[in-house]
């Protein structure tokens, strides 16, 4: 075992993984995100997160800045559709300096009025700047096709409109209503002894009053493939292509992930890059992406071309889905792939932050961490049977969206 996992009577889960360096890392994960916001309040949870950072029973914003920054540490949040997270990382003897601040936010911030008026200009104009690039813009769009009519398809900064609505009494609904004790984990990689950090954990967070609400997370209906194009003041043409994909939990997401690397992944080598870009010069930008929610997937391959290459962009993109769909791997292919694959995860560990972020969602969507040999385990007995029928599942023509933003004429 490779970490440690100590459970509060209050449900908050503190996740500990020892690294010997002087640099430490830590993250408060809580379950809830975008798709757990009621109707017309799109943007609030990560309205909620911007906020935390503004003032506490105890802290004044300067001092909620200073309390880290001033010892050289870093200290930076998140929203996802799921997850909203707040990270840090320090030199190993401010721990508890990390901790202190990290409980103040979660559960002592008071959301004064002036700051959620001066806020709200500010994540205004945040999705101005958002919308103003289209590379960003059209992978929420699209899932807003993709996921139409439910809460996975909402922006996760919100529209200019619902933003604007939000009050103190929608913050105050969300926290009660998602921040399920049960469904928090605070973890930490570092060199510390795990005696150590459950008595900081018991001080600081053991406090906390449990709250077991339950989520109602309701899973998408599947979509019908089409077709959708957008003129926009743009100079080329971008597009996705996608559809919905395996969820989290499903066993044959690690078939999708090696897939996905193989397809338009990490790297120079994947297919549509050597295909579309090198050997075409059609798109400057192209590549795939996976990722899993806890009841679904999202699959999408993103370009970027001039517009007059739009078309054949497209033509030879289906051409490498269709060959994933028709030709199964050979051995040495399959072999290669793997082994790329699992290249890329162990260099993954070397981002300290993020390796101990990962796990801290592994514990809160299955209660166990696999370790890194377990890992390579699973996707090395991946066959090329499976990958076949996985393409055939996901790459099917019926269910696939085509996205395109256009230049105006």
């Amino acid at each position: 075992m490779d970490h440690q996992i100590y459970t509060l009577p209050n449900g908050i889960r503190l996740l500990h993984k020892h690294a010997a360096s002087t640099i430490a890392h830590c993250c408060f994960l809580v379950n809830a995100g975008a798709r757990d916001e009621a109707p017309g309040k799109d943007g609030l949870a990560h309205f909620i997160e911007h906020l935390l950072f503004k003032a506490t029973e105890r802290r004044n914003t300067n001092q909620i800045l200073n309390h880290l920054e001033l010892v050289g540490a870093d200290l930076n949040a998140y929203t996802t559709k799921e997850y909203t997270c707040i990270h840090a990382s320090f030199l190993k003897e401010h721990l508890e300096r990390a901790i202190d601040l990290t409980e103040d936010l979660v559960f002592h911030s008071t959301f004064p009025e002036e700051e959620l008026v001066k806020e709200k200009s500010v994540i205004l104009d945040e999705i101005a700047s958002y919308l103003d690039q289209p590379d960003e813009a059209i992978q929420d769009d699209f899932e807003d096709i993709l996921f139409k009519n439910h809460h996975l398809g909402r922006n996760i900064l919100g529209t200019s409109a619902s933003v604007s609505l939000l009050d103190k009494q929608d913050i105050s609904n969300f926290i009660t209503q998602n921040y399920n004790t049960h469904q928090m984990v605070f973890a930490v990689l570092g060199d510390y002894d795990f005696k150590k950090l459950i008595r900081l954990a018991d001080k600081y967070f053991g406090h906390v009053k449990a709250n077991t609400t339950e989520k109602n997370r309701i899973k998408p209906e599947v979509n019908r493939g089409e077709i959708v194009r957008f003129s926009k003041p743009i100079s080329q043409t971008h597009g996705v292509i996608g559809s919905q994909a395996y969820s989290s939990s499903n066993p044959k997401k690690n078939g999708l992930l090696l897939l996905n690397n193989i397809l338009g992944g990490i790297g120079m080598s994947s297919r549509l890059n050597l295909q579309i870009r090198e050997k075409y010069g059609i798109a400057y930008s192209i590549e795939s992406n996976y990722s899993a929610f806890s009841d679904v997937g999202l699959f999408t391959i993103y370009f970027g071309t001039d517009t007059e290459k739009a078309e054949r962009a497209i033509k030879l993109i289906h051409k490498e889905l269709k060959k994933l769909r028709d030709q199964k791997l050979g051995t040495l292919q399959l072999h290669q792939a793997k082994r790329k694959f699992v290249g890329q995860i162990a260099l993954g560990e070397e981002n300290r932050i993020g390796l101990i972020i990962a796990m801290a969602k592994s514990l809160l969507d299955f209660g166990h961490i696999d370790t890194l040999e377990e890992i390579f385990a699973k996707i090395n007995a991946v066959t090329a049977e499976e990958m076949q029928n996985i393409a055939n599942e996901i790459f099917d023509m019926n269910q696939m969206i085509t996205l395109l933003f256009e230049p105006n004429e």
